[in-house]
């Protein structure tokens, strides 16, 4: 009788899972920021954002930003964490303008003057020696424009205005409602005051059966 295959360890698969997790939490990311789409207008200066984290720190890592996933327009090195990047070769127009020695790894750079035919992609390309010569990437588009488009905002504008008329007449009608009900409060409390200071007058005097009692002449002895 052939012999049975041991059964795996009932510890392997939380072992395995808990190595599985540290892998990602150690992995390599790059960033560009909520958004990876940039616009730029025609002949003005624009910033590529890129950021990097890594958990168990790097050493010589290498940063490199390429255009169209092809031309490579900047490619830097870093020694350690206390070291700031240094160049090794860019395009002219190109500018680094991050820092790694502060809080955030930022390799960020500025596109300078830049022209209608520097509209695409934007690679921001990391690769760290320290973690097995990880890598990782992440893109920006660039648009580029004559002239920024001014936003239409008259329906914004004809929609706060209906809003804004609809809670003034509201505002007015609730001031004109408190008015009116002022003013009939006062009139009912007149007539109230009318009445209770006429129940007591006496008019005896004109021959009119007054509120008081008539007087009877005392009785003959």
């Amino acid at each position: 009788m052939a012999p049975r295959p041991a059964a795996a360890s009932p510890l392997l698969l939380p072992a395995l899972l808990g190595l599985y997790v540290l892998a990602i939490a150690l992995a390599l990311e790059v960033s560009v920021g909520k958004t990876n789409t940039v616009l730029a207008l025609n002949g003005s200066d624009v910033l590529l954002p890129c950021t990097f984290t890594t958990c168990i720190g790097f050493q010589d890592l290498i940063f490199t930003w390429y255009f169209n996933s092809t031309e490579m327009i900047y490619h830097g090195k870093i020694k350690s964490k206390t070291s700031e990047p240094f160049l090794v070769s860019r395009n002219p127009r190109v500018e680094f303008v991050g820092s790694t020695t502060g809080k955030d790894n930022n390799i960020s750079i500025v596109l300078k003057d830049v022209e209608l035919s520097d509209a695409g992609k934007y690679t921001c390309h990391v690769k760290n020696p320290k973690e097995k010569n990880a890598q990782h990437n992440a893109t920006i588009i660039l648009t580029v424009v004559h002239k920024m488009e001014e936003t239409d905002n008259t329906l914004t504008l004809i929609i706060v205005g209906v809003v804004g008329g609809f809670f003034g007449l509201l505002i007015l009608f609730m001031l004109v409602k408190r008015v009116i009900l002022f003013i009939i409060k006062k009139v009912q409390d007149g007539k109230k005051e009318c009445l209770v200071s006429s129940s007591g007058n006496d008019n005896t005097e004109n021959g009119l059966a007054g509120s008081k009692a008539e007087q009877k002449a005392p009785p003959k002895a």
